[in-house]
C-alpha cells in the first residue's frame, strides 16, 4: 500500500532537522574520492557513504537522506542495507531519479533533465525497496538570453509529470529547479529568473493535480552570480523569502534549500537569517550535500582510522543546520 504522501513530506521537513542529499552519481563521486588520492571502486564509494550513514545520533538533525541507485542497492559492513540502516533510526531513505541533463534540442547552452521514460515501474521497484521519497533536479541557467521559455517550460513540464508519478506511486516528489550561481549577474536578475521558473513550475504542477501538500521544494537561494560583487547576508535571506513568498503556494508541505556552490557556513547563515524573520507560511529547511559532506571526506580520506573524526565533524555540520532551521545563526551565537 502507497505510503500517506502527505504525513511523509511533513516528517521530511520537520522542526530541527532537514534532508541529507548524498546522491551524487557515480562519476561525481568517483571524481570527488580520486581528487583526494582514494582509489574510486565500487567499494570505496560504499565505504564513504557508510562512514555518513553510519554515524551515530545522525537522526537527530535529518529526516532523510537522498541516495543513488549505486548507494540504494548497497549495504553497510554489517550486511544491512543502506535504506534499511537509514530506516530503522527514524531516516526516510529517498532516490534520485532522473538519469541527468542533457543538451535540449534547438538551443544553445541549455538541457533538459530526462529519466522519464520508464519511471513509473522504477518508482514501483524502489518503493519495494524501501524508498519514502524521490529527487529531480532541473537547471536552469542565467546568460544573454537565458534561460529560454522553451527551456523553462520543457523542465517545468517534466518536473510536473515526474511528480505526479511519484505520487500516484506513493513516494514524496522532491521538486528541484536550480537556477545555477554561475555567471555574472546581478541579484535582481536572479530574483527574476528564480520567480518566472517558480511560476512555470507550479503552473505545471497545478495541470498535472499535484497534491502541493504531499511535495517538498528545494529551490536555489536568490543570490548573485559567481562572478558579480557579494551581498550581505541578510539581503540574500530578504530578497530569497521575498521571492517565494511570490510564487510558492502555502499549501506546498516545505523547502528544502540546495547549497548550490555555497560555502557551507554561508549557506547555514542564510538559512537561519532566513528563519529567524518567520513565521512563514511553509517550513524551511536544508537538503545540502557538499556544504555539509566535503570536510567530512577531507578528514575520512578512505582510512578507517579516521571514521570517528569525520563522523564527528558531521554531526557538527547537521546540528549547525539543524539549529538554523529555528532560526538561529551560527554566527551570531
Amino acid at each position: 500500500m502507497p505510503t500517506d504522501i502527505r504525513t511523509t513530506a511533513a516528517t521530511m521537513v520537520r522542526s530541527g532537522a532537514g534532508i541529507l542529499a548524498a546522491d551524487e552519481s557515480i562519476a561525481t563521486c568517483s571524481q570527488r574520492l580520486t581528487a583526494l588520492g582514494i582509489e574510486a571502486t565500487e567499494e570505496s564509494r560504499r565505504r564513504w557513504r557508510e562512514v555518513l550513514l553510519g554515524t551515530p545520533g545522525l537522526e537527530e538533525h535529518v529526516s532523510g537522506v537522498i541516495l543513488f541507485d549505486e548507494t540504494f542497492r548497497q549495504a553497510d559492513g554489517d550486511g544491512t542495507p543502506f535504506p534499511q540502516l537509514l530506516a530503522t533510526r527514524g531516516i526516510l531513505p529517498g532516490i534520485k531519479v532522473d538519469t541527468g541533463a542533457k543538451p535540449l534540442a534547438g538551443a544553445e547552452d541549455e538541457t533538459i533533465t530526462e529519466g522519464l521514460d520508464g519511471l513509473r515501474d522504477r518508482i514501483g521497484a524502489y518503493v519495494d525497496l524501501g524508498a519514502r521519497f524521490a529527487k529531480w533536479r532541473a537547471v536552469f541557467r542565467i546568460g544573454s538570453g537565458l534561460p529560454s521559455g522553451n527551456a523553462v517550460h520543457a523542465n517545468a513540464h517534466s518536473l510536473a509529470r515526474y511528480a505526479a508519478l511519484c505520487q500516484e506511486g506513493g513516494l514524496v516528489p522532491i521538486v528541484e529547479p536550480e537556477v545555477l550561481m554561475a555567471g555574472d549577474h546581478v541579484m535582481q536578475r536572479c530574483a527574476e529568473v528564480t520567480s518566472g521558473v517558480l511560476a512555470a513550475v507550479f503552473e505545471e504542477l497545478f495541470r498535472a493535480s499535484v497534491d502541493l501538500r504531499g511535495i517538498v521544494l528545494k529551490p536555489s537561494m536568490v543570490l548573485p552570480g559567481s562572478g558579480a560583487a557579494p551581498v550581505s547576508p541578510q539581503t540574500v535571506a530578504s530578497r530569497t523569502v521575498e521571492c517565494l513568498r511570490d510564487t510558492v503556494p502555502a499549501s506546498v508541505a516545505g523547502i528544502a534549500f540546495l547549497s548550490g556552490g555555497q560555502g557551507a557556513a554561508l549557506a547555514t547563515t542564510h538559512l537561519g537569517l532566513m528563519n529567524a524573520d518567520g513565521p512563514h507560511p511553509w517550513p524551511l529547511t536544508f537538503s545540502y550535500g557538499r556544504a555539509i559532506q566535503d570536510d567530512v571526506l577531507k578528514t575520512w580520506l578512505g582510512s578507517d582510522d579516521n571514521v570517528d573524526r569525520a563522523r564527528s565533524i558531521l554531526l557538527d555540520r547537521v546540528r549547525d543546520n539543524g539549529q538554523a532551521t529555528l532560526g538561529r545563526v551560527p554566527d551570531a551565537a
